[in-house]
């Protein structure tokens, strides 16, 4: 078990670099045992949990995996099981991306039901409303998801809920059914357009990834490639974040800009200064920042990952703000950690009434999921004395080497083992 100490109260200046994006990278893994012949050469990789579990799950099917540093290479060509059944599947979320996989490819699958941070009701019912659109059987066996087709075949889905776990999941076993299948009201996150885009160069054709219908026209089979994730929208907003919380200049590098326009706009709101530049965005803040009204909605709206993030910034900034989390129903659990540090937060079902105060105080603190664990990084940095957060396995699930890089912008950060 580790903990992180930090001693807040300095401003953040210099570059950052954002690394590939954690939930394009848990999709693409598992689609990359979709090919048949050759390998998948995957660069941009995050050094994160979630995707070292991933590649633990691909090799316990039967596939070579070897990662070099941010480049993974997968050979799926020798997998001779369906049936993911190990420890890692059961703790993460995105391990439900193995059914579309495993189905698309063999017509069936056994995945145990999936874990992850604990946010709220996550049904899988608009997954598994695909399949069986496709043509699957599907059914909850002794805690597992089993889906069996003689074949698949293109449809029409229309998804009740915006979803983009379905949305991808869907889409990738759609890519091995016969004819066309469309898939309406689906999710548009820059993530789904990069796993359509892998898809593509293994050989697939999906068509409108990003738009409000996507059209897969069914292959018969794909081939390795090599390919390159997108940067992590959710890292740099956190990273953006954290330096107009904080105070100082930072250059945060590796970037797609228009993927972070809601939360560019946002801070521009509060009056932070934000400058595109290519690839990269410089945020300039001085903490003199005013408090603003956020809901959280689908790509391209504000995103929840950075709802808690800016709970946090919001919690220093002058006046009221009204924080709406419309998309899961239980992502305030960091509310009453930040009370802890003084912050001045009343949860009212799915709002937050921010009263911003001028500081926080450090605390000893949990990081109580992923992005909770973010938010109290944060917390830390911007509040006087000291704040130990512990529970971070979860921050290390979907940042990598965060107390290295927030350090490096002249942050206090330490990471400790505790028994």
């Amino acid at each position: 078990m580790e903990k992180l100490i930090i001693d807040g109260g300095y401003p953040l200046n210099g570059d950052i670099e954002i690394s590939g994006a954690k939930n394009a990278a848990v999709a693409i893994l598992p689609a990359a045992i979709m090919a048949g012949k050759g390998s998948c050469v995957i660069d941009n990789i995050p050094d994160i949990s979630d995707t070292k579990c991933i590649e633990r799950i691909i090799e316990s099917l039967g596939a070579k995996v070897n990662r070099n540093n941010n480049t993974v290479t997968i050979d799926s060509t020798c997998i001779d099981s369906w049936d993911a059944n190990t420890e890692d599947v059961r703790k993460m979320r995105a391990s439900y991306y193995l059914i579309g996989a495993l189905l698309g490819r063999f017509k069936k699958a056994r995945v145990e039901m999936p874990g992850g941070c604990s946010i709220g009701v996550r049904p899988i019912d608009q997954h598994i409303k695909g399949f069986e659109a496709l043509g699957a059987k599907v059914k909850i066996e002794h805690g597992a998801v089993v889906a069996e087709a003689e074949k698949l075949v293109g449809t029409n889905i229309y998804f009740d809920v915006v979803s983009v776990g379905a949305t991808i999941n869907v889409m990738l076993a759609a890519t091995f059914a016969e004819g066309k299948t469309i898939l309406e009201n689906p999710a548009k996150e820059p993530h789904i357009v990069d796993v359509a885009n892998f898809l593509n160069s293994m050989g697939a054709d999906i068509k409108g990834a990003g738009t409000d219908e996507i059209k897969i026209n069914g292959v018969k089979e794909l081939k390795g490639c090599n390919y390159s994730v997108i940067p992590d929208q959710i890292e740099a907003g956190t990273y953006m974040m954290a330096a107009a919380a904080c105070g100082g200049k930072v250059n945060v590098n590796n970037v797609i800009p228009k993927h972070l326009e809601s939360i560019s706009a946002k801070l521009i709101e509060m009056g932070v200064k934000i400058t595109e530049n290519g690839d990269s965005i410089t945020v300039e803040s001085s903490r003199d920042l005013k408090g603003v009204n956020v809901k959280t909605l689908p790509y391209p709206g504000f995103p929840t990952d950075i709802q808690q993030p800016m709970t946090t910034l919001l919690s220093i900034s002058k006046g009221r703000s009204i924080v709406n989390e419309s998309i899961w129903e239980s992502r305030y659990k960091h509310v009453d950690e930040l009370k802890k540090m003084g912050a001045n937060i009343k949860v009212e079902n799915n709002l937050a009434i921010i009263e911003g105060i001028e500081n926080l105080s450090g605390a000893k603190v949990v990081a109580t999921d992923l992005r909770a664990g973010a938010a109290m990084v944060i917390a830390g940095m911007i509040a006087k004395g000291i704040t130990e957060i512990s529970s971070i396995e979860h921050i290390d699930r979907g940042y990598p080497h965060i107390e290295e890089k927030f350090n490096n912008l002249g942050a206090k950060i330490k990471r400790v083992k505790i028994d």
